[in-house]
């Protein structure tokens, strides 16, 4: 999906507009992984809950947590952030349009969460609305890419659903995160799932592959260190 892609992407950030898709999971997630591979990362916490970041300091204090609570901290400080890491997390709202615009006018990469349903991709179209505006004013960025989530474990992705997502032009990641109740015990616990003991293997497995997949590069950064 992005091995096409030269840039690095430097500011990802975890965006839907709606609420309740498993955007903080990703978010902390996919921090604790880059961390993982050797990099040096920050998670901006942009969402009013301040959910993650709190999940962030008791699941992996090395990773740098801050928060920008509206539009002109976004603007303003991200960059800045992104001088000083390798990668920026930012955890996205489930509402305040502005906030989402202004993280998608700096973002380098946008995870979309999307529940695997007919309805909720219908509902990316207009989730997707400010999406689509920053990639007009920035030349076709951020890149995008959907990630199917609280997939039940019997699911099968539908014609229907992938005709969905590529009408919307965005590429839909062949990982799914499944539902399962350790996503959601995480969090209460401090931790990440691949730190949880065996009852977590299948989802620290399932999304570090997800991670893998979205950024190959960031896995290979750290490969390549380990053989030296």
């Amino acid at each position: 999906m992005h091995r096409r892609y030269g840039r690095h992407m430097a500011i990802i950030t975890i965006a839907n507009s709606k609420g309740g898709v498993g955007k903080s999971t990703v978010a902390v997630h996919l921090a604790a992984w880059l961390h993982e591979q050797g990099h040096n990362v920050t998670l901006a916490d942009c969402d009013t809950q301040q959910s993650s970041s709190e999940w962030i300091r008791e699941a992996i204090p090395e990773v740098r947590a801050v928060r920008l609570e509206n539009p002109d901290h976004i603007l303003n400080e991200l960059p800045g952030l992104a001088a000083d890491s390798d990668y920026v997390i930012a955890d996205g709202p489930g509402s305040q349009t502005e906030t989402s615009r202004a993280l998608l006018l700096r973002a380098d990469l946008a995870i979309v969460p999307c529940k695997a349903s007919m309805l909720e991709v219908r509902a990316l179209a207009k989730a997707t609305e400010v999406l689509r505006q920053a990639q007009d004013i920035r030349g076709g960025i951020p890149e995008a890419v959907i990630v199917l989530s609280m997939v039940g474990k019997r699911y099968r992705l539908t014609q229907d659903m992938k005709d969905a997502a590529t009408a919307l032009h965005l590429p839909l990641a062949k990982i799914p995160m499944t539902l399962r109740q350790i996503y959601a015990d995480a969090p209460g616990q401090g931790e990440v799932v691949w730190r949880m003991g065996s009852k977590a293997r299948d989802a620290g497995n399932e999304v570090r592959s997800l991670f893998r997949e979205i950024l190959p590069q960031a896995a290979r950064r750290s490969s390549s260190k380990k053989k030296r």
